[in-house]
């Protein structure tokens, strides 16, 4: 009598398992094709070179493919048909989970660990390691991703946040400084959003002028300050791109700058308050007079420093014209400054890019992460009375 249960194994897989765990992953294989073959049989309706009107497709030949499980790489030989519509099921599994781990591998890429570490992990997960084009490999996957998110439509925003920071890249047999452009709005509902990321070997005007107009043409409008410091690149791509709207200087950078024209060591500490209170004060008019007083008191000691107080410091008050409850949040950049922090914690394990597109990946995949946690917090500002 016979049992729909009843199994005999084959020969050649008996003679496999009788030789030791050495041979696992052929004893496996020979399995697995066996069960594809029969998968196949089933989809087509038919067995091979039967004749029957049941049939609804071809067999097409093998295709090879190699697993790696923790009994070492298993070689297979997938069953193709002829329109293609057939994966078995048994692999489909390891599909799965051959994605899953690809996802996990970018994700501790992007997350900041170490090629040598993510070798590690894989190989005590999966009996197998991997190398750094690998990582690399797994990391590029997702591309798309971030290239959708950076390209995504814009809308009204009504403070812009700008600022750069720099990457080491080779190019060309050298190491470059590479720009990293980033750029933050809050729009009406009090929330932040990293806008946009450029990244470029360059931070001049041209590269800050191609930046402010892709985000102009993905829908920026309705910006009523930019905050940034006073380089030159984004002030006059300021000038050319978002002409007519008023720029707030960075009331930090402002003070660190003035630490350059104060001529002795022992002067720092009251400049630094003297300035502060300038930038403390209850409105534009109290600040304007604190101006003059503090010009006034360093008139004869440091001139140069009364000169540069005189013509700089106002570039630090157009935050005056704008509601008292946020001026806090809008007079400097501290804000974008600790997002290029979080970015540099990342990218510090990585030292050194191979190109401008690995650092744009990685710096993309960061500034992504962060401005989805800023969606599902609790809003920046608030525009309510």
């Amino acid at each position: 009598m016979t049992h729909d249960n009843d199994f005999t194994l084959p020969e050649p897989l008996l003679d496999m398992l009788s030789s030791g765990f050495d041979a696992l992953p052929q004893a496996i294989a020979l399995l697995l094709n066996l069960a594809m073959r029969a998968e196949r049989e089933k989809h087509l309706k038919a067995a091979p070179y039967e004749r029957t009107s049941d049939r609804v497709d071809y067999a097409n030949g093998y295709k090879d493919k190699t697993i790696s499980s923790r009994v070492g790489q298993i070689n297979v030989s997938v069953p193709q048909v002829r329109s293609g519509n057939f994966y078995p099921s048994s692999l489909e599994k390891g599909v799965r989970s051959e994605r899953a781990l690809k996802l996990a591998i970018a994700e501790m890429y992007v997350q900041g660990v170490s090629t040598r570490r993510v070798s590690a992990i894989t190989e005590a997960l999966c009996g197998t390691s991997v190398s750094s084009a690998q990582v690399s490999r797994a990391a590029a996957e997702l591309d798309e991703i971030l290239k959708a998110w950076r390209e995504r439509p814009l809308g009204r925003f009504r403070y812009l946040f700008l600022d750069a920071r720099y990457e080491s890249v080779r190019q060309n047999g050298c190491v470059n400084d590479c720009a990293v452009l980033v750029a933050i709005g809050v729009d009406d509902a009090g929330k932040r959003q990293i806008l946009g990321v450029s990244v470029s070997l360059s931070e001049h005007e041209v590269h800050w002028r191609e930046f402010l107009k892709s985000l102009v043409d993905r829908g920026l409008c309705g910006v009523q300050l930019v905050i940034s410091d006073a380089h030159q690149g984004i002030r006059a791509a300021c000038k050319a791109v978002l002409g007519g709207i008023p720029w707030q200087r960075c009331q930090f950078h402002l003070q660190q700058n003035a630490q350059s024209y104060v001529p002795r060591q022992d002067m720092k500490s009251g400049v630094a308050a003297d300035i502060r209170a300038v930038f403390n004060a209850q409105d534009r008019q109290e600040a304007d007079n604190q101006i003059k007083k503090v010009a006034e008191k360093y008139r004869t000691s440091a001139p140069r420093l009364a000169e540069w107080i005189e013509n700089a410091l106002h570039e630090g008050l157009t935050v005056y014209a704008f509601p008292a409850a946020h001026r806090r949040l809008t007079r400097t950049t501290n804000g974008l400054e600790r997002v290029n922090k979080e970015i540099r914690r990342r990218t510090r394990v990585c030292g050194l890019f191979p190109d401008e597109k690995s650092c744009l990946r990685l710096v993309s995949a960061v500034l992504m992460e962060i401005s989805e946690d800023w969606q599902t917090g609790k809003a920046y500002l608030t525009f309510t009375p």
